[in-house]
């Protein structure tokens, strides 16, 4: 009688122990050790945007083994859009994913992390960040509002915006109300535009009703999306964002508070959904370009006039220096920034340009 005993009571330790095992895993699934919160300005389900905001924090909960989790809002839920900065520095939300140039208003210096207009291409404006001294720079104007920043995807060229009526000459821009960001806004605004911003999910409404005459927002990738050609039947070729930058923060405190190896495991997965949106992104705008011109024949495609054009390029360098020449921060980025184009601009030349130019004509 003792050794069935003495079985039973072996098998009855094993699978207690296989239970604990199996219970103790669960709990440390479900229970990560680091909850981290993050701020969007984009709404629920926003294409390629959101989406890039959740592969990072897939990344994150996997290369960890689960030991951070990072629960996404989006401005649905906290009804912020344009608050982003503010939550994530005050420590309501450890993260934030938005645009840097939304920050204008608190700090100009913060412009130029997201695109200037007549600057750098994609290509040209990462290889500035990794390896020109753009992540420094960035570092030293978000250090004063106690965040980090971080690139967090790129559109790459943006097209010039969707106009319900023809922009022929200068006089066209007079009291026209478009819907433009950052310092595009302000050439603009110098023009006689009456420039303001709208947070996205209210741009179609604005559009249709008439509180805007036009408006820019991205490209084919998610313009087509929203709706726009619907309402406004003249689509022009970009000049103000070459390059626009998205952006990840995290509130330096809580950053620094993490253990050495998840800090390097949220730096990752940042960099790497930042690299898969502008992939992403530029796959999108090709597809739905075709699409325009299928099944959307009544979309009107359009180039600035040339007077139009030289009018925006003198603006913008006329506000360029007028702001570098009262502010040394923003005069050693602009001078950073323009010394970077021009070394870059003369590889993009004679690689991509002059071979585009070869074979397009």
């Amino acid at each position: 009688m003792k050794k069935p005993v003495i079985r039973l009571a072996v098998c009855l330790l094993a699978i207690c122990s296989l239970l604990l095992t199996t219970t103790f895993v669960t709990q440390a699934d479900a229970a990560p050790k680091y909850r981290w919160k993050l701020a969007q300005t984009w709404g629920t389900g926003f294409p390629i945007f959101g989406d890039a905001v959740i592969k990072m924090a897939d990344m994150v909960k996997e290369m960890s083994n689960g030991e951070m989790e990072i629960r996404i809002d989006s401005s649905n839920k906290h009804k912020a859009a344009f608050g982003i900065l503010d939550m994530v520095k005050a420590g309501q939300y450890e993260m934030g994913h938005s645009a840097s140039y939304y920050w204008k208003g608190k700090d100009r210096n913060t412009l130029f992390f997201t695109t200037m207009p007549f600057g750098m291409i994609a290509p040209e404006q990462y290889a500035w960040f990794y390896y020109g001294g753009g992540m420094e720079l960035m570092k030293e104007v978000y250090d004063r509002h106690g965040v980090y920043s971080y690139p967090g995807g790129n559109t790459s060229n943006q097209m010039g915006g969707w106009f319900q009526k023809e922009i022929k000459s200068l006089a066209d821009l007079k009291g026209l109300k478009m819907r433009i960001p950052g310092f595009a806004g302000e050439v603009l605004a110098k023009l006689g535009v009456v420039v303001t911003n709208i947070a996205p999910g209210e741009l179609y409404t604005a559009l249709d009703r008439g509180t805007i005459d036009a408006l820019e927002w991205v490209g084919p990738s998610l313009d087509l999306n929203m709706g726009f050609h619907k309402i406004a039947p003249y689509y022009y070729t970009g000049w103000h964002e070459p390059a626009t930058e998205l952006q990840f923060m995290v509130n330096s405190k809580k950053f620094d508070a993490l253990p050495k190896h998840l800090q390097a495991i949220v730096e990752t997965a940042m960099k790497l959904a930042a690299y898969d949106m502008y992939a992403r992104s530029y796959n999108d705008s090709a597809e739905n370009w075709d699409k325009i011109a299928a099944d959307y024949p009544n979309v009107k495609i359009k180039t600035f006039p040339k007077e139009v054009i030289a009018a925006m390029k003198a603006e913008n360098d006329k506000l360029l220096k007028e702001t570098a020449s009262k502010d040394p921060v923003f005069k050693k980025i602009y001078d950073a920034q323009t010394a970077y184009m021009k070394k870059a601009r003369r590889w993009t030349e004679i690689s991509d340009y002059a071979y585009l130019k070869d074979n397009l004509e």
